[in-house]
């Protein structure tokens, strides 16, 4: 049991931090994406129907679509910022443990704004 722990342990410091960069800020986007596309499909599907009862209430009910499209604006704001935080090192300190606390940061960010935008759709 303890081989399979180290093997992996090993396994995720040999990954360079910029791919584990790369994945934290495409899946803030990602994620974040289909959030406010499911916010949009429930609340569209619920101002059809509203639309079709009250006909005068449709400009008011907007503001819950707008709303769910903020959320995909704020997974593409935050996206830049950590795209912004990638600075460049050199190859022989990659592995530094700074450089690889760096890297699991940036897709810690990412994975908790996507997944929070996901839930805020």
């Amino acid at each position: 049991m303890s081989s399979d722990s180290s093997s992996w342990a090993r396994a995720l410091v040999q990954i360079s931090p910029y791919t584990f960069c790369a994945i934290g800020i495409a899946v803030s986007i990602g994620v974040s994406v289909l959030g406010a596309a499911w916010g949009i499909f429930i609340t569209g599907s619920s101002l059809i129907g509203a639309a079709i009862k009250a006909p005068r209430i449709t400009s008011k009910n907007l503001i819950s679509v707008i709303f769910c499209e903020a959320v995909a604006i704020y997974g593409v704001i935050v996206a830049i910022i950590l795209q912004t935080k990638l600075e460049s090192v050199p190859t022989a300190q990659m592995y530094a443990p700074e450089s690889l606390r760096a890297g699991y940061a940036i897709f810690a960010s990412g994975l908790i704004v996507g997944f929070a935008n996901l839930v805020c759709g």
